[in-house]
C-alpha cells in the first residue's frame, strides 16, 4: 500500500540556542521566542501539534494535550547553513564546516572569474545582500560589473541587474562560480541573486534566486528512497541544496506562499514516498533582515494552511514539521544565520497524538523515521528513528 510523507522545512525556525551556540557567536538566541513575542503570529495549528510543549520553551500556549508527537532536534553538524542543515535532516552529518571567508575569497579565484566571465567583480566581502545593492548597485551598472559577496556562511553570491545582465546570462556565471568553487573554495552554495531598481534607492532583490549547492558527499535518504522505488518530490530549493541528487520530480517555487499551494495541491497526488519541501521566506526575507513582524506573518501563514492541509491527509499520510538552523529575527550583532535547536511536530493517523520525545541528538532522527514509516533500509544514514515510539 503507498504511504506519503509530507516534511517541510520552515528554514530557520529555531527553538532556542543550541548547547554549543556560544562557539557560533549566537549565545542566547532563539528564533521562536522573537517570533512569539510579535502580535503578528496566530499559530494555533502549530501549537496543537505541540510546538509550545518542546524541551527548553517557557512561553507561548502550551496546549494539555497536543495531537502530535514533538521532538526538539540538536544539529550535530559543523554548520548553521540551509545545506548542511538539509543534508542532516536527510541523514548526512558534516564533520567539518564548509568554507567560510570572512575576508573575502583569494585574489587569485576572483581574476579567473573575471576573465572567466568578462566582468569586472566588485565588493568581494562579507555583506548584507540589500546593503550590497545599495553601495554597489549602480557601480555595477556603470561598469557592467558584478557584485560578489560572501557572508558568515559558506556562500558565493553573485547580483546583478537583470536589465543589464540577464538572468539566464547570470545563471550560467553561477555555473561557472560552482564549477572553480571547489576543494578548498568549495562553498556550500553558489547563489544568483538578480535585482531590478531605477538608482541605489529603489534596487530590489528580485524573486529570481537560483542556489547551486555542492551535491552531498555521501547517499541521503533521497538517495535510498528513489532506489527503493520510492517517489521523491521536492518543493522549493530542495533541488538547489541537493543539486538534484536523490529526487524524482522538482516543483520549483517562487515563495512561501507558492510552496504553501504546491504542496496542499500534492494532496490530490497519488504517490508513494516522500515530499520534500522548503519554505524559505522565514529566512530569506524576514530572519536576514532581522524583520520580526514579517516573520511572524509568515510562520502564521503557513499555520492557516494547516487548517486545510490536516484534515485532508489520507490515513496513510504523515506530516513532519521541521527547520534547518535559526536565523534570530531580534539578534542584531550580526544578520547571519543562528545555532540553534530545531523543532520535529509529527502529526497523522498513524502518530500516537501527545507523545513528547523530549530532546533528540542529530536532525537525521527525521530521515531514519521517515525512512522506517516507508519501509526503507537506512544503516548508512546518519540519525535514530523514533518510529517505534510515535507509530501505531
Amino acid at each position: 500500500m503507498a504511504r506519503r510523507v509530507f516534511v517541510v522545512v520552515l528554514d530557520s525556525f529555531g527553538v532556542g540556542a543550541a548547547p554549543d551556540a556560544a562557539a557560533f557567536g549566537d549565545a542566547g538566541t532563539n528564533t521562536l521566542r522573537a517570533v512569539a513575542g510579535s502580535p503578528e503570529l496566530h499559530a494555533p495549528h502549530l501549537a496543537d501539534l505541540g510546538l509550545f510543549n518542546l524541551d527548553g520553551i517557557d512561553f507561548g500556549p502550551r496546549v494539555e494535550a497536543p495531537f502530535g508527537a514533538y521532538a526538539r532536534l540538536r544539529e550535530f553538524s559543523q554548520g548553521k547553513d540551509s545545506t548542511v542543515g538539509h543534508w542532516e535532516i536527510a541523514g548526512h552529518i558534516s564533520e567539518r564546516p564548509l568554507p567560510t571567508f570572512p575576508q573575502g575569497f583569494p585574489a587569485e579565484l576572483i581574476e579567473r572569474y573575471e576573465q572567466a566571465t568578462g566582468h569586472k567583480v566588485l565588493c568581494n566581502l562579507p555583506y548584507s545582500g540589500t546593503q550590497a545593492l545599495h553601495d554597489y548597485g549602480e557601480q555595477a551598472i556603470a561598469e557592467d560589473a558584478l557584485i560578489v559577496y560572501t557572508s558568515a556562511d559558506s556562500v558565493f553570491q553573485v547580483a546583478a541587474h537583470e536589465d543589464h545582465i540577464p538572468v539566464a546570462e547570470l545563471y550560467r556565471y553561477c555555473e561557472i562560480a560552482r564549477e572553480m568553487c571547489q576543494g578548498p573554495y568549495g562553498v556550500g552554495r553558489v547563489i544568483a541573486r538578480p535585482f531590478l531598481g531605477r538608482d541605489t534607492d529603489s534596487f530590489y532583490r528580485t524573486p529570481r534566486r537560483h542556489d547551486l549547492s555542492l551535491q552531498p558527499p555521501a547517499d541521503t535518504m533521497l538517495d535510498v528512497l528513489s532506489r527503493a522505488g520510492k517517489d521523491v518530490i521536492g518543493v522549493g530549493k530542495i533541488y538547489d541544496l541537493f543539486a538534484g541528487k536523490g529526487l524524482t520530480e522538482t516543483i520549483k517555487t517562487t515563495g512561501n506562499t507558492n510552496g504553501i499551494a504546491f504542496t496542499r495541491a500534492l494532496l490530490t497526488r497519488d504517490f508513494d514516498g516522500l515530499c520534500f519541501v522548503n519554505l524559505v521566506d522565514t529566512d530569506m526575507i524576514y530572519g536576514h533582515r532581522r524583520d520580526i513582524p514579517g516573520y511572524a506573518r509568515a510562520i502564521s501563514e503557513y499555520d492557516a494552511s494547516l487548517a486545510y492541509f490536516l484534515p485532508h491527509m489520507r490515513d496513510d499520510d504523515i506530516l513532519i514539521v521541521t527547520a534547518d538552523h535559526g536565523c534570530d529575527p531580534s539578534y542584531t550583532k550580526t544578520t547571519d544565520h543562528t545555532r540553534e535547536y530545531t523543532p520535529m511536530l509529527v502529526y497523522g493517523k498513524h502518530v500516537r497524538p501527545g507523545v513528547d520525545l523530549g530532546t533528540r541528538d542529530g536532525f537525521g532522527t527525521v530521515a531514519a523515521t521517515v525512512c522506517d514509516y516507508l519501509g526503507v533500509a537506512h544503516d548508512k544514514l546518519s540519525g535514530t528513528s523514533v518510529a517505534d515510539e510515535i507509530f501505531v
